[in-house]
């Protein structure tokens, strides 16, 4: 009897239990379900896979001057800068080869400093006899870019990284590259010295990622050309070459100081990558005078981090809020909101032209370094020709409240 007793009592307290767990887990749901939502919106694996082959090249009369370890650490550095600047969506994957020697001498291959001053059949040669070598043991299809790393070093060869095509050989494939056994080559080809840099990798690979369409560089240079032909390095004045972006997009600087890590993209680089959602641009309408909350580019978890506001067909304004904070973006010159001057008719940084240029706040200071609004101080833009005014009306935290009208 006393058992019949005990399994009667014990099922009014299993249903007390499962009553209790239930409330439990449905405050559970409750808390957690937004941040649940939010969680599916942030892209939980990364979609855009730039697969590289890294060919290791050595010369005859140059011993490399860095070890394999130490490029598998710079590689890992752009992985890691990528993810950042695409909020989690890019990612970089490379092999790398074994040292191969070219045929030639290094001063076979060696180039002017001067992006104009190029003798591109040597670029042609130094990637073509690259390719030779490298396709009698690797396997060049499963690849969307290459890379040449070279062993030696600036001051030998002539430049720390540029790119090949699309870049040095110009922007359709006039010079075909031809690999054994007719393998599939893959679209772009980067070049480095052992001394290239975080900021340098980017730069260069980013040209190759962007690709060419409609006869035009998607990511191009943002310096310009015909002043770094002048002033080729930075001991000789290349930062008089920063009249477009300065040291705001590692487009146009590579990197604000040696050692130091590049600067994050500008959401215009961002854009031409395709790593800036759509729904994080806000497309503003003058007439309308909104008032809008732009969240850091750093950080992208704000609902807004850029604004575009159109002229024409082909010409548009774009404001991002930069501040010094994360891995990258705290090297900047400087804090606030940055207005950038759009042109998709551009395609290079040439002739005082450019396909997008900073508005200067304050052109009293050197290489754009003052170019960004804030309070108190430089708190208004006002474009008199297109009758539009932007003002930061508030920071909040780390964000501005900025308002776009017409001038009354």
């Amino acid at each position: 009897m006393m058992e019949k007793r005990d399994g009667q009592m014990r099922k009014p307290l299993d249903k007390i239990v499962v009553f209790i767990f239930a409330i439990i887990l449905a405050g559970l749901l409750i808390t957690l379900g937004p941040a649940l939502c939010d969680a599916q919106e942030k892209p939980l694996l990364r979609t855009d896979i730039k697969r590289g082959l890294v060919i290791l090249i050595r010369f005859p009369d140059v011993k490399p001057k860095i070890n394999m370890d130490e490029i598998i650490r710079r590689f890992q550095r752009l992985d890691h800068y990528v993810g950042e600047m695409s909020y989690g969506k890019a990612a970089v994957m490379v092999d790398f080869t074994e040292w191969i020697e070219l045929p030639l001498p290094i001063s076979e291959y060696s180039i002017s400093p001067a992006n104009l001053k190029v003798d591109k059949s040597r670029v042609t040669r130094l990637i073509q006899d690259s390719i030779n070598v490298a396709s009698e043991k690797h396997d060049f299809s499963k690849n969307s870019f290459m890379v040449i790393f070279m062993g030696a070093r600036f001051r030998e060869y002539g430049m720390i990284g540029l790119c090949g095509y699309p870049g040095m050989l110009g922007w359709s494939q006039d010079v075909r590259f031809i690999a054994k056994d007719a393998q599939s080559l893959p679209g772009g080809v980067a070049i480095f010295t052992s001394q290239a840099h975080l900021g340098t990798l980017f730069h260069d690979c980013a040209h190759v990622w962007g690709g060419v369409k409609n006869g035009k560089r998607v990511v191009p240079c943002l310096y310009d050309h015909d002043i770094q032909q002048k002033h080729p390095t930075r001991d000789k004045g290349w930062e008089n070459a920063l009249i477009n972006m300065g040291y705001w997009d590692p487009m146009s600087c590579h990197m604000i100081s040696p050692g130091s890590p590049p600067p994050g993209t500008s959401s215009w680089t961002k854009i031409r990558l395709g790593w800036l959602p759509q729904k994080k641009i806000y497309e503003a309408d003058p007439d309308m005078s909104p008032e809008i909350v732009l969240g850091p580019l750093e950080d992208g978890s704000s609902d807004v981090l850029a604004v575009k506001i159109i002229l024409t067909e082909e010409t548009y304004y774009l404001i991002e809020n930069r501040q010094k904070i994360g891995s990258y973006d705290s090297q900047l010159p400087g804090e606030g909101f940055l207005i950038m001057y759009a042109d998709d008719r551009v395609a290079e940084c040439r002739h005082g032209r450019a396909p997008v240029k900073l508005m200067d706040a304050d052109p009293k200071v050197l290489w754009l370094n003052g170019a960004a609004f804030s309070l108190p101080n430089k708190p208004k833009f006002v474009d008199s020709a297109n009758n539009i005014q932007i003002e930061l009306v508030e920071k909040i935290g780390s964000s501005y409240k900025i308002k776009i009208s017409r001038m009354r």
